[in-house]
C-alpha cells in the first residue's frame, strides 16, 4: 500500500497527461494560500504545513446570546404514564448534578402534560389534573437551568380529525394519512392551519403560564425527504420531489419558523423559536437559508441506523452545521437507548456507542446533549445510561474553555449539495434510494482514511469570501449547480484554488433540467460524449498510460506492476483529450469466465482529466468513482483518489497528524487557542453495529505552523489528564500524543 508519507510533492507536467488551463485564468493566488514554509525533518517528506491563519479577534462576552453559551444539554421525553410515578426531584437533581445548562421539558401536542385548555390538546389518562410541566420547569429554574418547552406538532387525534378534516395530510386517493406505529393518529398537514392556528394556540398558552426559555417543534419540519400529500391544499402546490416543490417547502417552512419565532418573543424579548434539523447533507428546507433565521440548531441524528451505518454519522451532520450556521450554535440529540430499526427505545445502547456519539458532537463543534424516553424506564427500570451521560458532562464542563469554538482549521472544503442530495435520482442504470447518501459516505471515508483536514460546503455558499480559505474544492458527483454556482467555481479557480470532480457534477441546472454538456465542461477541459453507462457485468477499468518519463507521475503512485485499475460502476463518456494519464477499457462479461476480456483495450477515452495552470489544479473523474468505492472498498479507487486530492493541494496542509489507525480529526481555534481533537474509529463495529471497544492506538505525531510570533503556553490532553511536551521553532509546533484510545483531545493555549 502506498504510504503517504513517500507521496512525491512533484508538478506533473504536460507530456504526463496535464492540460494547461485557458489562458483567461489568472495566476493570483487567494492570500490565505501564501503563507508556507516547508516542514523541517521530522514533519514527514513530500507534505507542505502552511500556517494557520491569523487568529480571529477577541469577541466581547456581555454581547453574547445566552444561547451560544449552552454547553450542555439534558431530555427525559415523557410519556404518557410518566405523570403517575415521575419524581421530579430526581429528574432534576440527575441532570443538575450531571452540570446541564439546558433541559428540554415535554409539552407536546398529541397528549398535553400539564392542564391545557387548548383544544383538542388531550389530557392524558394518567395526568390527572398534575402540571407535571409545570413541575418541572420550576425544578429545573430553581437549580440555575433553562427550559426548553418542547412540543410534537406532527400528529393528533380522531377527534381533532372529526372537527378539522382539513388539517389531515393524504394519499392520492384522498384518504387520510395515519402513523405508521398508531393507527389511532393522523399525520398533520404542515401547509393547513393547524400550523397557523393550533401550534400558536399551545404556545401562547405555554408562555401565559410558564417561565420558560424557549420553544422547540420535534417531529417538524421532517428530515431527510420531502412530504407526499394530496390535501385540499397541496394539490395546488408544485409535485412533491421537485425543485419547485422544495423551493414551496422552504418557504413554508421559514414562514412558520419567524411567526412561531414572534409568539416566543411575546414574553420575553431573548425568547426564540426552534424546530426539528438535521439530516445531514439532506436536511429538509434549504440549510443556507435556514441557518439565517435560526437562533439554534437542532441536529436531530439521534444514533446510527441501518441505512446510515458509519460510526462518522454525527461528525458528519456538526460539519453541516459549521457549513451553513456561521458560529450560531448547534447541539446534536445523542439517544443513550438503542436506535435503528428494530429498536429498544427503553434500553441502553452499548456505553461505548454513546460515548463515540457524544465524542463526534463535541469534536465537530455542536454542543452535546443527551437524552432518554421516559421517567419510569430512565430512572426506575433501566439506569444503564445515567452514568454515561454524567461522565460526560462533567468532564466536558472541567475544559469548556477549550470546546469554545470559534473557526474550523482546514484548507479543503467538500461542497455537498443539499438539492442534489434531495432531489436527483442518480443514473437510470443504478436507481437507489441512497444513491447520493453513498457519495457522500463515499468521499468521507476516504478523507478519514487519508487523514485530511476539511470541511463541508454548501452549495449555496460559493461565495469568493468564503472560499478563500480553501486550497481545494472536492464535488463527489454535485450534480445540479446553477450557472452562477458555475461561474462562482470559475471565478474560485481564476483566484488560485483548484477543484476535482466526478461523474454528473454540473450536467443538470438549478430546476433539475439537464444541460447538453457539462456546466463546468469550459473549466474543467472535458466534453460530454454521451450518456451515463451503467454496467452489466464487469465496470469499466481504467487503462494507464505511460508518460515519457522515468519516473511514475503523482497521480499513479501506488500503482506499479499492473496497466489496469478499477473504473467505477457508472461513468459519463468523455470525448477525447489530449495525452490522457488513463484511459478507459470499457466493462465487458463477468460470466462465464470464457468472456470475460475487453473487445476493445486500448480507447482514447479519458478516464481522467487534469489541468494545471500557475497555482491552479483541475481533476476530472468520468465515473462515480466516490459511490463505487463506498460500496466495494476496492483499494484502487481510494489511493486514485488520496492521489488526486494531494495533487489538487499541492499536497498542503494546515495540520498533518502521523500515526497508525482509522481516525477522523478536527482543528478549532477556540477562545483560548487551538482544539485538535482525534476519534479513533479503529473497530471491528466503525461501518456497521455498535461499538463494544475501539483498539487503541499507539502514538499520533502532530505537526502544525503557527501565525506570526505566537508562542504556546501548554499543550493539554485532555482526555488523558496530562500535559504534552512540545517544540516550537520557527513557528513549527510539533508534539506527540502517546497513546490514543476512543477520543483525545489535544489544547494548545497559546499567548
Amino acid at each position: 500500500m502506498l504510504n503517504r508519507r513517500s507521496f512525491l510533492k512533484t508538478s506533473l507536467t504536460a507530456g504526463a497527461g496535464v492540460i494547461p488551463l485557458t489562458s483567461r485564468l489568472s495566476e493570483t493566488t487567494p492570500s490565505s494560500f501564501v503563507e508556507s514554509a516547508h516542514a523541517e525533518d521530522g514533519a514527514g517528506a513530500g507534505v507542505e504545513i502552511i500556517s494557520l491563519p491569523q487568529r480571529l479577534p477577541p469577541i466581547d462576552q456581555h454581547n453574547v446570546p445566552w444561547q451560544q453559551k449552552i454547553r450542555r444539554v439534558g431530555q427525559t421525553n415523557f410519556t404518557e404514564y410518566d405523570p403517575a410515578v415521575m419524581n421530579v426531584e430526581e429528574w432534576a437533581d440527575y441532570w443538575h448534578s450531571a452540570q446541564a445548562d439546558l433541559v428540554f421539558v415535554s409539552v407536546t401536542g398529541i397528549l398535553a402534560f400539564y392542564p391545557s385548555k387548548v383544544k383538542f390538546h388531550r389530557h392524558g389518562k394518567f395526568l390527572r389534573n398534575r402540571d407535571l410541566f409545570g413541575e418541572c420547569t420550576a425544578a429545573a429554574k430553581k437549580r440555575g437551568m433553562r427550559v426548553v418547552a418542547r412540543m410534537s406538532p406532527d400528529l393528533n387525534w380522531g377527534d381533532a380529525l372529526e372537527a378539522h378534516p382539513e388539517w389531515a395530510m393524504r394519499y392520492q386517493d384522498g384518504s387520510v394519512q395515519h402513523s405508521g406505529e398508531e393507527p389511532r393518529l393522523f399525520k398533520t398537514c404542515m401547509f393547513s392551519t393547524y400550523m397557523d392556528d393550533y401550534v400558536p394556540a399551545i404556545m401562547r398558552e405555554v408562555n401565559s403560564l410558564y417561565d420558560v426559555d424557549c420553544f422547540y417543534t420535534n417531529g417538524w419540519p421532517p428530515l431527510g425527504a420531502l412530504p407526499e400529500c394530496y390535501c385540499s391544499i397541496c394539490i395546488k402546490l408544485p409535485a412533491s420531489g421537485t425543485p419547485a416543490y422544495w423551493r414551496v417547502f422552504t418557504d413554508r417552512v421559514l414562514a412558520l419558523w419567524q411567526k412561531y419565532n414572534l409568539i416566543a418573543k411575546e414574553k420575553k424579548s431573548d425568547s426564540f423559536f426552534f424546530a426539528n434539523s438535521g439530516g445531514n447533507v439532506r436536511g429538509g428546507p434549504n440549510l443556507e437559508r435556514l441557518g439565517q433565521v435560526a437562533d439554534w440548531f437542532q441536529a436531530d441524528n439521534q444514533g446510527r441506523t441501518y441505512d446510515d451505518a458509519a460510526i462518522w454519522g454525527c461528525s458528519l451532520q456538526g460539519r453541516v452545521c459549521n457549513a451553513v450556521l456561521d458560529g450560531k450554535p448547534a447541539a446534536n440529540v445523542t439517544a443513550a437507548y438503542s436506535t435503528g430499526s428494530p429498536g429498544w427505545r427503553n434500553v441502553s445502547k452499548s456505553p461505548d456507542e454513546s460515548e463515540m456519539w457524544l465524542n463526534e458532537t463535541l469534536a465537530s463543534g455542536m454542543v452535546p446533549y443527551f437524552h432518554f424516553v421516559g421517567a419510569e424506564n430512565g430512572f426506575r427500570e433501566d439506569r444503564r445510561w445515567q452514568s454515561v451521560g454524567k461522565d460526560y458532562f462533567s468532564w466536558n464542563a472541567q475544559h469548556e474553555a477549550h470546546f469554545t469554538t470559534r473557526r474550523s482549521i482546514a484548507n479543503i472544503g467538500v461542497v455537498f449539495g443539499q438539492s442534489t442530495q434531495l432531489l436527483y435520482p442518480g443514473p437510470t442504470s443504478a436507481r437507489s434510494r441512497l444513491y447520493t447518501h453513498e457519495t457522500i459516505q463515499g468521499i468521507y471515508d476516504v478523507l478519514l482514511q487519508g487523514r485530511f483536514a476539511f470541511d463541508f460546503v454548501h452549495e449555496d455558499r460559493l461565495q469568493a469570501e468564503r472560499l478563500k480559505k480553501y486550497r481545494a474544492l472536492l464535488l463527489p458527483n454535485v450534480a445540479m449547480l446553477s450557472d452562477s454556482q458555475c461561474q462562482q467555481l470559475r471565478d474560485y479557480v481564476s483566484s488560485g484554488g483548484s477543484l476535482m470532480a466526478s461523474f454528473e457534477t454540473s450536467l443538470y441546472d438549478q430546476d433539475l433540467k439537464p444541460r447538453s454538456d457539462f456546466g463546468l465542461a469550459d473549466l474543467m477541459g472535458i466534453s460530454k460524449a454521451g450518456d451515463a453507462i451503467g454496467t452489466n457485468g464487469n465496470a469499466y477499468s481504467a487503462r494507464i498510460e505511460k508518460p515519457n518519463t522515468d519516473r511514475m507521475p503523482p497521480i499513479l503512485e501506488g500503482f506499479a506492476e499492473t496497466n489496469w485499475i478499477a473504473g467505477a460502476q457508472n461513468r459519463v463518456p468523455l470525448k477525447p483529450v489530449e495525452s490522457p494519464l488513463l484511459t478507459v477499457v470499457p466493462g465487458f462479461v463477468r460470466y462465464p469466465p470464457e468472456l470475460a476480456y475487453p473487445p476493445d483495450s486500448h480507447t482514447n477515452e479519458p478516464a481522467l482529466v487534469l489541468r494545471e495552470l500557475g497555482t491552479s489544479r483541475t481533476a476530472w473523474i468520468p465515473g462515480d468513482i466516490e459511490r463505487t468505492y463506498w460500496l466495494t472498498g476496492h483499494q484502487d479507487l481510494s489511493r486514485l483518489l488520496h492521489n488526486t486530492i494531494r495533487w489538487v493541494t499541492h499536497d498542503e496542509r494546515v495540520i498533518d497528524v502521523d500515526g497508525a489507525g482509522f481516525v477522523e480529526l478536527f482543528c478549532w481555534e477556540t477562545s483560548s487557542g487551538y482544539a485538535i481533537h482525534l476519534l479513533n474509529y479503529s473497530s471491528p463495529n466503525a461501518h456497521h453495529g455498535w461499538l463494544r471497544s475501539v483498539s487503541p492506538l499507539g502514538p499520533q505525531r502532530v505537526t502544525m505552523r503557527l501565525p506570526g510570533q505566537m508562542k504556546v503556553k501548554a499543550v493539554e490532553l485532555l482526555k488523558a489528564g496530562q500535559g504534552a511536551s512540545f517544540v516550537l521553532q520557527n513557528q513549527l509546533l510539533q508534539f506527540t500524543i502517546p497513546s490514543l484510545k476512543n477520543y483525545e483531545v489535544a489544547a494548545i493555549t497559546v499567548e
